[in-house]
């Protein structure tokens, strides 16, 4: 063991859970189980909710650890951030950490629970039915860690803290460059804002302007329906290619790979939309590389190119899941389903102006989230060398 780092419990030198005060049927900003993404270090609440009952409590910075499976095993561990000076509230199924004053950095607390030893404590500790197993206070609370000094511990968290700014920089650049692309959208094909808009005349029947029509997907783009190899083909060593069976690992844009397939001939390739065609419907990514597709995606790629032009199409047709823009709800759809949904395409000359605008933007969203694999995966083999001693921050 390193100078200076001593062998403690983890419930000795960690609060668990924090002592906050909240008022029952006050409203507080809320935190759901599914905002946590294993990848990314910041959670922030996009609602306020009366707390009506149990829930746990936390303040800006504490660690919100899933507890229960399979959420746990999925690494859903984040540290809550922009609370706006209040407390906030979630699922009974987060235990809260924080560092004690003078003893722990709360900083490094997230980065200690974010290692794979101390989440494995912790899954070898769940009890209950199958399923809805959840990891033991006390048990986890007894976990012996090696603790540095306090002074180190700042150093660690400010080193891996600097993998996760960038990452959240990022985030924001992606999520201000989509707004972009979205508003675009909008002006043009919902407002009918586009350029030269002032010397086109609407057509009184199809409420369009003149030019414009109504076409059929089938129409404009080449579809194919996933279908899933022979699971004697999967697994987890990255063997073949990436394999993807419906939306369990999509992200914002991009899907996360956590299988791959040595078989598999219905294939998606980089760039091509990737359509959910089981519940929920109509959820869309973008493949980030060439990945095969099981029976529970579509892959559609624009006859002209214009991924997209029919991205942001098919984002507004599809703004919930499940749930089309003229209302209809469906549990999975069929091919012939998928090629009748219809696409509004302009003129040839907006239509080429609106995939070259988009699809700029598109590549620059591709490039920060490639930016952040790199960056998440340079501070994933960081993250145990620092927390083990065997990197001398000291020396960094």
């Amino acid at each position: 063991m390193m100078e200076g780092w001593i062998e403690v419990r983890f419930g000795d030198v960690v609060q668990f859970p924090p002592k906050i005060k909240m008022k029952k049927d006050e409203s507080y900003p809320f935190i759901p189980m599914e905002n946590l993404d294993s990848g990314i270090k910041y959670v922030k609440p996009i609602i306020e909710k009366g707390l009506k009952g149990s829930g746990s409590k936390f303040e800006e910075g504490d660690t919100l650890f899933a507890r229960i499976t399979p959420c746990l095993q999925n690494g859903k561990i984040a540290q809550a951030k922009e609370l706006n000076g209040k407390s906030g509230f979630g699922s009974t199924e987060y235990f809260v950490f924080r560092g004690k004053k003078d003893i722990t950095d709360t900083d490094f607390v997230y980065y200690l629970s974010k290692t794979h030893w101390f989440q494995q404590n912790a899954i070898n500790s769940m009890v209950g039915s199958s399923g809805r197993q959840r990891a033991d206070a006390g048990f986890v609370k007894s976990i012996k860690i090696n603790l540095p000094p306090l002074k180190t511990q700042r150093k660690i968290a400010s080193i891996l803290s600097g993998y996760d700014d960038l990452i959240e920089n990022n985030l924001k650049r992606i999520k201000l460059l989509e707004e972009q692309a979205q508003q675009t959208y909008e002006e043009w094909f919902v407002r009918f804002k586009f350029h030269g808009y002032e010397n086109v005349e609407i057509d009184a029947v199809s409420g369009l302007p003149v030019g414009w029509e109504k076409v059929k997907l089938v129409e404009c783009a080449n579809l194919v329906m996933g279908q899933s190899p022979k699971s004697e083909f999967y697994n987890n060593e990255e063997k073949g290619l990436p394999f993807h069976q419906g939306v369990k690992d999509y992200g914002l844009r991009f899907p996360t790979n956590s299988s791959w397939s040595t078989q598999g001939n219905r294939i998606a390739e980089e760039d091509s939309i990737l359509f959910s065609v089981r519940a929920p419907v109509g959820r869309l990514n973008v493949a980030i590389e060439k990945l095969i597709i099981g029976r529970g995606l579509a892959s559609i790629n624009h006859k002209k190119h214009w991924n997209s032009f029919l991205l942001y199409q098919l984002q507004n047709i599809f703004y919930e899941d499940n749930l089309m823009g003229g209302g209809a709800i469906y549990n999975s759809v069929t091919k012939k389903d998928v090629e009748r949904i219809e696409i509004l395409h302009a003129t040839e000359e907006i239509n080429i102006q609106f995939n070259h605008l988009t699809s700029n933007i598109d590549k620059q969203i591709k490039n920060l989230t490639k930016q952040n694999q790199h960056l998440k995966e340079a501070r994933d083999i960081l993250l145990p060398r620092l927390m083990s001693g065997l990197v001398d921050v000291e020396s960094l």
